[in-house]
């Protein structure tokens, strides 16, 4: 079985009000992103959705997969592409049910391999490890080491995510340890160049990746 090369999965940051429709638009523009994840806290249904549709619709114009984070209703009202499911957000399995079998379904499994198990059992299309690096996104409460990584890819075919503070310049090694997917928020949004040059530089160094 060959192994698909690593792709870059980008996360919004909390506020995308604004400009940030345009700062979307020129980030998906500067190399290829497989998925972006709509992650707001806090507000009402109808305002996310508002805010969220544009953004949906610019994803959809790159063919770039959106994905909303731990609301299965918001993700349904949405026609979204999937949801990602926190270990707190509900099963799987109703997700699936409620959003059909087209929907990818992505689930928090922190540093659990037990966890990541579970959800392949359930249904899921990846699983989530992490946090491995510091990250002021959230509270780190679980520390993943990337042989987690390792230890998934040789036992399944489920592709996995890796999250939690990853920069370029701390990215290598989880690629090199069988990453399918690199999770990135601030890393991007963040980055001293402008996220645009943070999606650039990740796919610089995603290119450089062994076959197979």
């Amino acid at each position: 079985m060959t192994r698909i090369p690593c792709q870059l999965y980008l996360i919004s940051p909390l506020d995308v009000g604004g400009d940030f429709p345009a700062r979307l638009t020129a980030t998906l523009d500067a190399g290829p992103v497989a998925a972006f994840q709509f992650r707001v806290k806090g507000l009402e249904q109808h305002e996310a959705a508002r805010l969220a549709a544009p953004l949906q619709a610019i994803c959809a114009a790159r063919e770039v997969a959106f994905i909303v984070n731990d609301d299965v209703a918001l993700a349904k009202r949405l026609g979204a592409d999937g949801v990602h499911l926190g270990q707190g957000d509900g099963d799987p399995r109703e997700a699936r049910r409620e959003l059909g079998p087209n929907a990818q379904i992505g689930v928090t499994c922190h540093a659990s391999r037990h966890m990541a198990m579970e959800a392949g059992e359930a249904g899921a299309d990846y699983v989530a490890f992490g946090a491995f690096y510091p990250t002021t996104t959230k509270a780190v409460e679980h520390q993943a080491e990337p042989e987690i990584l390792e230890w998934w890819q040789g036992m399944f075919e489920l592709p996995c995510v890796a999250i939690g503070g990853i920069t370029v310049d701390n990215a290598r090694v989880l690629v090199d340890a069988g990453a399918d997917f690199l999770a990135v928020s601030g890393g991007v949004w963040a980055y001293p160049d402008g996220p645009a040059a943070a999606v650039q530089a990740f796919n610089d160094l995603l290119k450089d990746q062994p076959a197979g």
